[in-house]
């Protein structure tokens, strides 16, 4: 099978085929994930809190990104994949930049790198693929941005003047696609028409940028908080898990077989 290119999701916007991207973080994960066939699978520094349990996405270290991203490359066949460039890993030099998503790519094998920032970033961004490293930026109000304006359910807003600059700036460093988080679906509508690169929604980006994200623990309803109240349309995960381990252990407590009910 043949993966998702970068060219493929950029012709996308031309053609006016809505892009998908989820989220993945190991290995059976990104089978399931990969055989309804988004366009991109992003190994999101979110795997830190939903797979390894750190209390923030900052937490997660380059090492923890190349495991989840190995295993999520090894997992798919169809998506382009996306590792997350984790806090601190790019932000310091253009040289931490050019090496840490050298390594990311090499150690993984991924199609790309998504670090979080704006135009602050760009001349990283512009380094990373003069050398050959495909990047997906994110901006707005990220997770990373979030944490100084009290967070990504804060009211914070950032200036519409810099939120253009932001975009325009990414597009130009050689960003070949761009997330847009905690930005009006207004604004964001407005540059997805201004821009070249596709835009792709982030949280409260609304509907009309050219794809969407799913964050799969939220989307699909596999977070444990959500067993005894599902809020997701697509899957009760977390509950599907609970309710045939629950049924498990009921089973082997009441001594009834379990043997052929299984597999090995």
């Amino acid at each position: 099978m043949t993966r998702v290119t970068v060219v493929d999701v950029q012709s996308m916007k031309a053609e006016k085929k809505k892009i998908v991207m989820m989220t993945a973080y190991y290995y059976e994960m990104a089978r399931a994930i990969d055989r309804a066939k988004p366009d991109m699978i992003l190994v999101g520094d979110s795997g830190g809190r939903f797979l390894l349990g750190h209390e923030d996405n900052n937490d997660v270290t380059l090492e923890e990104m190349i495991i989840m991203t190995r295993s999520v490359v090894r997992g798919s066949q169809h998506a382009l994949i996306i590792g997350d460039m984790p806090f601190m890993t790019y932000q310091v030099s253009v040289e931490d930049a050019i090496r840490n998503a050298g390594r990311l790519v090499k150690e993984t094998r991924c199609n790309a790198v998504k670090p979080e920032g704006g135009a602050e970033i760009a001349p990283h961004v512009e380094a990373m693929v003069k050398v050959g490293i495909p990047v997906l930026a994110h901006m707005g109000l990220t997770p990373m941005t979030s944490a100084a304006l009290g967070g990504m359910s804060s009211s914070a807003v950032l200036p519409e003047q810099k939120l253009w600059n932001d975009a325009r700036t990414l597009q130009e460093a050689g960003a070949f696609a761009v997330i847009l988080t905690g930005i009006s679906p207004d604004l964001a509508k407005r540059i997805t028409e201004d821009l070249r690169i596709p835009t792709i929604s982030g949280f409260g980006a609304g509907d009309d940028c050219d794809g969407d994200i799913g964050v799969s623990p939220g989307t699909l309803g596999w977070t444990a908080d959500q067993i005894e109240n599902p809020r997701s349309r697509y899957g009760p995960v977390a509950k599907t898990i609970y309710d045939g381990a629950l049924g498990f252990v009921t089973d082997v407590r009441e001594r009834k077989p379990t043997r052929s009910a299984r597999t090995p």
